[in-house]
């Protein structure tokens, strides 16, 4: 039927663009896209099947995004075309949803992911069923299809106008009834495209806010990676909270609200939180913040590599970024249950410990990977040592050893959570001097750690065997505690050579021995 690949989207996108016209759209090719939609429109053409792309492809073409998701109903059984096609693509098929029948196929270099769906009646019945106007779009898959004609788009709901007007509106009232998952996925939706939630559509929200902890963990888990993996993601997480969403999501922050913290604190608990979320955002370059400026910016640690480290991978759709700023949304979660009153100073004691815990449990209800969970863990725990490695001065380099021996993969995190939270606690009442204190120590403790040797190295002076030998040993703790020392004294430049090494192990346990 078709002949030609056809992709329209827009010349350019910008915050301040009033409307998307059919007058600013021109012809732009997506020849990977067509190759693959055209080997899947052969493959059902081959069965008989009718289908159509549908949702956020459509949409994105629309805007002209990039993405790698295509969703299509078919009117067939979803699974079995799912498994057929991952066969004949050499891709690799997943079952989403058995009842509701959502299989995907993920393509093999990853760059494309498939959904299908078993078409619920006629396609605009099955559209009707979707959650928002602008996903509520479809046009059919034909065998020769290579393009996506504007003209022919099946729009029921008048999404393109809703495009138009850079809104995101509920298709019906019951959207969030038949799943709680688009509470969060509209306020991420929204956030990603720039557009904002009609009243309507944001009341239904509010009114449907409860409904949030009905939805499976790893639903809220991927909408809440794809929201914290944005730009100011800290100040959306206050219109969530405005919504109702948040403390839906994660009552344990509710008990913050109103609690005071010391006269150094502009904000209370929760408040605090929320916007240390923002100051991480800020330290990373990632967005503005109101309370600080260029000067502020200008002090903070940069470089090429610490860039590439925050954005490393930490699991599948998490990344160091994300996973800071859901450690800085958690760090003082403890706090309202731990707080005491000494000579009327408020205290937290034991808060970051606590943290930790109950923020293990957040995540595991999240079904975080064990990976992620442990490396927020040890965020929280340890949120507090970064300024607590030197009382005066620059840190030693024993205490920068054992700093990053015990925040493992955390070190440099912690870091930049400790100047997030530095600034979340002052905000526009810094004391500039204090500030340029934190950073110095911040980028000393960074340039002492990509100077240092691994301490692994250490090994390659003496072994656990060494140990033994020399000191007539048998296997046992003991053998590691002596090395561990040894690494420590190594980091701290004292220890060199070989015999250095020998010498200070019979020192130490000759001074263990005496204190048996």
């Amino acid at each position: 039927m078709y002949q030609h690949l056809k992709i329209f989207i827009l010349d350019s996108i910008v915050e301040d663009m009033p409307s998307i016209t059919m007058d600013n759209l021109r012809l732009v090719n997506k020849p990977d896209a067509s190759r693959l939609l055209t080997q899947i429109s052969r493959l059902l053409d081959k069965k008989n099947v009718r289908a159509f792309i549908v949702g956020g492809f459509v949409r994105d073409t629309l805007l002209g995004r990039a993405t790698a998701d295509i969703d299509i109903a078919v009117d067939a059984d979803a699974l079995e075309i799912a498994r057929e096609v991952a066969a004949a693509l050499s891709g690799t098929y997943v079952e989403l949803d058995d009842v509701n029948r959502i299989g995907r196929v993920v393509l093999p270099d990853k760059k494309w992911q498939v959904d299908f769906t078993t078409l619920k009646g006629d396609i605009k019945q099955d559209l009707a069923r979707r959650d928002f106007t602008i996903d509520a779009m479809a046009a059919e898959l034909d065998k020769s299809i290579d393009y996506i004609d504007i003209s022919n788009i099946i729009d029921p709901f008048d999404g393109r106008d809703d495009i138009s007007r850079r809104l995101l509106k509920a298709v019906d009232a019951t959207v969030f009834e038949t799943d709680a998952a688009r509470l969060v996925r509209a306020v991420r939706l929204a956030a990603e495209l720039g557009f904002h939630i009609e009243d309507a559509t944001e009341q239904l929200i509010s009114d449907n806010s409860y409904r949030v902890t009905d939805v499976a963990g790893e639903r809220l888990r991927e909408e809440l990676l794809r929201l914290l993996a944005l730009p100011s993601a800290g100040q959306r997480l206050f219109y969530i909270d405005r919504l109702g969403l948040l403390t839906a999501l994660f009552p344990e922050l509710a008990r913050g609200k109103g609690v005071d913290q010391p006269k150094v604190h502009v904000w209370d608990i929760f408040d605090h939180s929320l916007q240390t979320v923002s100051a991480v955002e800020f330290v990373l370059r990632e967005s503005s913040w109101e309370f600080a400026g260029d000067d502020i910016l200008a002090a903070v640690p940069w470089s090429d590599r610490l860039s590439r480290y925050f954005d490393r991978e930490i699991s599948s759709g998490s990344t160091g970024r994300s996973l800071l700023k859901l450690a800085a949304l958690f760090h003082d979660i403890a706090k309202p249950q731990t707080r005491t009153m000494d000579d009327g100073r408020a205290r937290f004691l034991g808060h970051p410990e606590q943290g930790a815990a109950i923020t293990a449990d957040i995540m595991t209800r999240l079904r975080f990977s064990n990976r992620e969970i442990q490396l927020v863990e040890l965020l929280i725990k340890y949120h507090l040592r970064p300024t607590q490695m030197s009382h005066e001065g620059l840190p030693t380099k024993r205490a920068i050893y054992r700093f990053f021996r015990d925040a493992g993969e955390a070190g440099i995190d912690l870091l930049f959570l400790c100047l997030a939270d530095h600034l979340a606690t002052r905000a526009a009442s810094l004391d500039m001097l204090e500030w340029q204190d934190h950073t110095r120590m911040t980028e000393y403790v960074l340039t002492r750690h990509f100077e240092a040797e691994n301490p692994a190295e250490a090994l390659k002076i003496i072994d656990g065997n060494d140990v033994m030998k020399s000191l007539g040993l048998s296997p046992g703790p003991v053998v590691g505690e002596l090395l561990e020392a040894l690494r420590e004294a190594r980091a701290a430049g004292e220890i060199a050579t070989r015999p250095q090494a020998l010498a200070y192990l019979k020192r130490l346990f000759r001074e263990r021995a005496k204190n048996i």
